[in-house]
Parts: C-alpha cells; sequence; structure tokens
C-alpha cells in the first residue's frame, strides 16, 4: 500500500513538473519581464533607500528617479549597440578584403593544388555578397534592438508599480520573504559590481589593443557573466572573428586580445568572485547546471540569466518549509 502512495507521489510529482515548465513556457511574455522587474525592483530599492535618507526624498519622488536612472542607463546601451553595428558597416570593405586575403592564402595551399581542389570558386562567391548579407544583419540587428527596448519599457511600467505600491506594504513582512529578499539581493548587487568589473576591464584591455567593437565586447562581457561558467567562455572567445579580420591586428595583438581577457575571466571568476560571493548563494554546481538547463529550456537566454537567481530563492523558499527542509540543504 505504502508503495502505491509512494508511486502515485511520484506520478503526481513529473505532472506538476511537467504542467508547471509548459505553463511557464506559454507565460513566457508576461513572466520574462515581471522576473526581470522584481530583481530590477530589489537593486532600486537600494537605489530608493538612500534618497529618502540622505537626500530627503519622498517615496513617490525617489521611485521616479530610480526609473529614470535605470532608462537612462538602458538608453546608453542601445546607443553603444548601435554605434558598434555602424562600425561594423563602416569597417565591412576592410574586412572583406581581410577575408579575401585569408581566403587567397587558403586556396593557394600546394596541398589543395596537388589533390585539384577548387575552393576559390566556392569561397569568393560568398566573401562578395557579404554586403547583402551586411545589409541584411544589420535590419535585423536593428529589429532586435527595438525589441530589446520594447521589452525594456514593459520591465520598467513593471517595475514602476511594484516600487510604488511597495509603500503600501505592511509593516511586519513575512519572515520568509525577507531572507529570500536579503539572499537575492545580495546575490544580484554583488553579481553585478563583479559583472562591472569585468566587463570595464575587458573593454579598457581591447581599447588599448585597438580591437574594433572593444566597448560592445566589454558590454557583452557584463552581461555573460551572469550566466555561471558557459558565459565567461562565450565573452572569452566573442571577440575572436573580429580579431581575425581586422586588418590592422597582428597576430601578437590577436593573442593577447584573447588571453588577456580570458585571464581576467578566469581570476574574476575563479579565486574573486568566490570569495566576495561567499555563502551568499550555496549551491550546489548540478544544481546550477540542472537550473541552467531548465530555465533555458523553457526562457531561452534569458531564463539562463535568471537560473541562478531563481535557484536562490527556490532553495530558501524550501529551506523554510517543514517538508522540503531536508531536500534544500542538499541544493
Amino acid at each position: 500500500m505504502e508503495s502505491q502512495q509512494r508511486l502515485q507521489s511520484v506520478c503526481l510529482l513529473i505532472l506538476t513538473f511537467i504542467a508547471t515548465g509548459v505553463a511557464l513556457a506559454f507565460l513566457k511574455p508576461v513572466m520574462v519581464p515581471f522576473i526581470l522587474a522584481l530583481f530590477l525592483g530589489l537593486i532600486l530599492t537600494t537605489i530608493i533607500n538612500v534618497q529618502k535618507k540622505y537626500l530627503k526624498f519622498n517615496h513617490p519622488t525617489a521611485v521616479v528617479t530610480s526609473i529614470l536612472l535605470a532608462g537612462v542607463i538602458l538608453f546608453l546601451i542601445g546607443l553603444l549597440i548601435s554605434a558598434s553595428v555602424s562600425q561594423m558597416i563602416a569597417n565591412a570593405d576592410s574586412y572583406q578584403a581581410k577575408i579575401m586575403q585569408l581566403a587567397e592564402k587558403v586556396t593557394s595551399s600546394q596541398y589543395f593544388e596537388r589533390h585539384g581542389s577548387n575552393i576559390k570558386s566556392i569561397i569568393e562567391p560568398s566573401v562578395r555578397n557579404m554586403a547583402q548579407r551586411a545589409g541584411n544583419m544589420v535590419l535585423g540587428t536593428f529589429n532586435a534592438i527595438i525589441g530589446i527596448f520594447s521589452q525594456g519599457i514593459l520591465v520598467l511600467i513593471f517595475v514602476l508599480f511594484l516600487l510604488l505600491g511597495g509603500k503600501k506594504a505592511t509593516e511586519e513582512p513575512d519572515e520568509n520573504w525577507v531572507g529570500v529578499e536579503l539572499r537575492i539581493k545580495k546575490y544580484i548587487v554583488t553579481k553585478l559590481l563583479i559583472s562591472g568589473v569585468t566587463g570595464i576591464l575587458v573593454g579598457i584591455v581591447l581599447t588599448i589593443l585597438n580591437i574594433d567593437l572593444a566597448l560592445a565586447f566589454g558590454l557583452m562581457a557584463f552581461i555573460l557573466n551572469f550566466i555561471p561558467s558557459i558565459g565567461s567562455l562565450i565573452a572569452t572567445l566573442l571577440p575572436l572573428p573580429v580579431v581575425l579580420i581586422s586588418p590592422d591586428v597582428t597576430t601578437a595583438t590577436a593573442i593577447m586580445a584573447i588571453a588577456i581577457p580570458g585571464v581576467i575571466q578566469f581570476t574574476i571568476g575563479n579565486v574573486i568572485e568566490p570569495q566576495v560571493m561567499g555563502d551568499s548563494i550555496g549551491l550546489n554546481p548540478i544544481t546550477i547546471l540542472l537550473s541552467l538547463i531548465f530555465w533555458g529550456i523553457i526562457w531561452g537566454i534569458v531564463g539562463m540569466f535568471l537560473a541562478v537567481p531563481l535557484a536562490v530563492v527556490l532553495k530558501v523558499i524550501m529551506g523554510n518549509i517543514e517538508y522540503t527542509e531536508k531536500l534544500a540543504g542538499k541544493m
């Protein structure tokens, strides 16, 4: 009898898990901006409290100024992306020439001549059509930027309502939520600072080395640092195509452009970050990996950014429930 009940419980748990995943995937257009707004609200709450304490602003004024600050930052990021796209288009001819030189070196190899392979006839048409493909890429990029801005505006609207409603919250909030809020706020603020330092250092190094799109790569290093392990690797290898096709980049510069950001990513991610974070996360590496897989399948790239904070939320909530307390300790 007990074995049947356990089997039923396991089956119900699996069905609940599947139903929850389907519901979250279906509600992605609403849930993703809402979750982003919750985390952004936790960051802006600190800024609001500073304004109220030191600048003597009232609550609505502090909320509005914080929202404006977030909007300005989002606008500056959009300008940086637009400037990077414009720089790519301006350098399209030099990129094409460098690719043609590389193609000629490859096709002039004695190996291809011996075997009678005419690789040049295959590569050259593709290279000559780069301009047309670049135009399509620009159009797609601008459409993506518009999509990001529309998503960001929706997030800011959610944040505005959440922060304005926070003043009416009860004087004695639930202890479980206080624990969740403190740990998530500590994680987000610390991760934000660490990722900011990483992005600034990478951007400075690539700028000194005179690599095209240096600031954009610094921004990507900042953003991708929120994805554990995988993000830093992608951020390190991301400048590689631009480095290879830039006509003014020497071999030594190309090696430094990959090696130095790689060292920065490794040092900050594996030495400095664990010491700074301490017990603010306390998640098992397997839990982080499973969370990345689950939220990546459900919500894509955005889900991978939210995977660790959501796992921390789940662990804290489960740790405050009697039936799931032991399970939370293994996460």
